[in-house]
C-alpha cells in the first residue's frame, strides 16, 4: 500500500499546498482520499487522473471536496471519454453538495460521472482495501477512514477534535495520518480541529507505527512548533507531511 500526500492544507490552500488529498494504491487500484482545492494539480503531478478508481470524501466542507467537481471534466469530457461511472463514497448530501457546486441545466447533474454511496459508518470492501469509517467529532458529519490491506494499515483523522473513534480507527496502524491544525496556548473552538500535541497524544494512546501531521492552516499555524508538540507526545517518528512525499505502508 503506497500513500502519496497531494494536497496537506487546512481549511484553504496555503501558498505550497492543495487542500487536503491523498492518493492511497495497492494491487493497481487507485482511491482518492479527500479531494480539496488545488489538488487536481498535485494528482496530475504525482499520479494520474485518468486511472483512479474510487473516490472517498471523509466530510462535505468545501477544503475536503471541490475538486471533485474540477474531476468531472475529466471523466465526461476527455478526448477518450466519457468514462464509467465512479465510485464516490461520501456523506449523505454529496450529490446535492457537489451538483450545487458545478451544475447548470445546461450540463445537467452529476449521476453520469459518480456513483454516490453513502458513508454511515462501519466496515467494507473497496477495492483490496477493507475500509472502516467512523465518525468523528466535526461539526458537520464526518468519518475518519481507517484503510486494511495485506497485514498493513493506514488511518486517516480527518478533520475532528479529541473523541473515542480516533482511538479506535487507529488502533494499532502503521500509518496514522493525522491533522493537526491548531497550536496548543491560541484560541481553539472546541470540537473541531486538533493541536500537534494532541496528535501525538492520540498516536501514543492508539499505539501507532508512525504519525504523519497534516491540515496545517499555514497563514496562522506554525509547522516546527507543530511538530515538536506532537513529537513530545509520541516518542515514534513523526513528520510533517508536504506535497509529492510518499510512503509505502
Amino acid at each position: 500500500m503506497r500513500l502519496t500526500v497531494l494536497g496537506c492544507a487546512g481549511s484553504f490552500p496555503g501558498p505550497d499546498s492543495a487542500c487536503s488529498a491523498y492518493l492511497v494504491e495497492a494491487d493497481g487500484f487507485a482511491l482518492m482520499m479527500d479531494f480539496g482545492p488545488g489538488s487536481m494539480s498535485a494528482l496530475q503531478r504525482y499520479g494520474n487522473m485518468r486511472t483512479l478508481d474510487a473516490i472517498m470524501l471523509s466530510h462535505l466542507h468545501c477544503d475536503h471536496m471541490l475538486d471533485a467537481c474540477s474531476y468531472v471534466v475529466v471523466r465526461r469530457y476527455s478526448p477518450d471519454g466519457p468514462y464509467p461511472r465512479m465510485p464516490l463514497y461520501a456523506p449523505a448530501g454529496a450529490a446535492e453538495r457537489l451538483g450545487g457546486a458545478y451544475w447548470s441545466p445546461e450540463e445537467g447533474p452529476l449521476d453520469d460521472v459518480y456513483d454516490f454511496r453513502t458513508l454511515t459508518g462501519g466496515t467494507f470492501e473497496l477495492g483490496p482495501f477493507s475500509v472502516t469509517v467512523e465518525r468523528v467529532n466535526h461539526p458537520v458529519e464526518t468519518y475518519g477512514i481507517r484503510l486494511e490491506h495485506a497485514g498493513r494499515v493506514l488511518a486517516y483523522s480527518a478533520d475532528t477534535g479529541m473523541c473515542d473513534a480516533l482511538g479506535r480507527l487507529a488502533a494499532g496502524a502503521d500509518v496514522f495520518l493525522c491533522e493537526a491544525s491548531y497550536l496548543d496556548g491560541a484560541v481553539n473552538p472546541p470540537d473541531l480541529h486538533l493541536t500537534g500535541r494532541e496528535a501525538g497524544e492520540a498516536a501514543t494512546k492508539a499505539g501507532v507505527g508512525r504519525l504523519l501531521l497534516t491540515h496545517l492552516i499555514s497563514a496562522w499555524g506554525n509547522g516546527e512548533e507543530t511538530y515538536h508538540a506532537a513529537a513530545e507526545a509520541f516518542a515514534g517518528p513523526v513528520e510533517l507531511v508536504r506535497p509529492g512525499a510518499r510512503y509505502e505502508i
